[in-house]
């Protein structure tokens, strides 16, 4: 066979426009239906602070010594952007899979790790756009105090960066759409409301507190929540060594998931 000439490209280095490109792509997929992805999880918000304080009494309540609706806004707006980061890169991976569009992103010169960051960045892009208008609704109607901003935004991060990667090996494992909702359903939902977000942890039993401190969840709530009511449940290090030791044990599992092409290459 005579030779062409031609001899294949050899990429090296990082590929900053690729990336920029796969995050453009994810933050764009969720802005054009920004309706379902940035303002449903807001009434969402609103609602469950309007449950709370006529419903349930909340506004009389006191818990840790101050209002308990300032000590439930900082959950309830984790756990919004908790939960929205989560379904950001999980939507992607399994949405792309069943349409079959998931070879758009394989076939670009991307590495497993620059998928990874593309999707896992896609999925902070929307929680933390989510924190902040969230915060802003919550300003408006609570007042709410801001002690430490540095814990609000570290523990932001590292629980949106947890749950976009969680997303991602969701997304990766899940055949089908109602593989993804057993994961949210009987995982992400269960592990978000027995986090933290709707009690103090000396409400309950000595054994429940302690089973309570294996739930990564309720780290990424405390370490959000003593950013503006200043009392944290448990140590903010020990909170910061947990989550980013859980993303980076879930980010060496996406990345290897990628790398064999597990369930994305046929």
């Amino acid at each position: 066979m005579e030779n062409s000439g031609l001899t294949p490209r050899l990429l090296r280095g990082f590929n900053f426009i690729g990336l920029l490109t796969l995050v453009q792509k994810e933050t764009g997929r969720f802005l054009n239906v920004y309706m379902q992805t940035v303002l449903a999880p807001l009434v969402t918000l609103f609602l469950f602070l309007v449950v709370f304080m006529l419903a349930l009494g909340g506004e009389g309540r006191v818990i840790l010594g101050m209002p308990y609706l300032h000590f439930l806004a900082p959950g309830l707006l984790m756990m919004a952007m908790a939960q929205n980061a989560f379904a950001n890169s999980s939507s992607s991976l399994i949405i792309a899979k069943v349409q079959g569009t998931i070879v758009d992103v394989l076939m670009p010169p991307l590495s497993p790790f620059e998928l990874l960051c593309g999707y896992v960045i896609g999925a902070l892009v929307r929680g933390l756009m989510i924190g902040v208008a969230g915060l802003i609704v919550l300003e408006v109607f609570l007042n709410l105090p801001i002690h430490q901003p540095f814990l609000i935004i570290i523990f932001a991060i590292l629980g949106n960066l947890l749950m976009g990667l969680l997303g991602v090996l969701a997304g990766l494992w899940s055949e089908k759409f109602d593989h993804m909702a057993a994961v949210t359903n009987f995982i992400v939902t269960p592990l978000t409301f027995l986090s933290g977000t709707f009690y103090a942890l000396d409400a309950l039993p000595f054994m429940w507190q302690q089973v309570a401190l294996l739930n990564p969840f309720f780290y990424m709530i405390d370490g959000f929540r003593a950013g503006f009511i200043g009392i944290p449940e448990a140590s903010p290090v020990t909170g910061m060594v947990v989550l980013a030791s859980v993303s980076g044990l879930l980010g060496l599992i996406c990345w290897w998931l990628l790398k064999t092409g597990y369930k994305i290459k046929s």
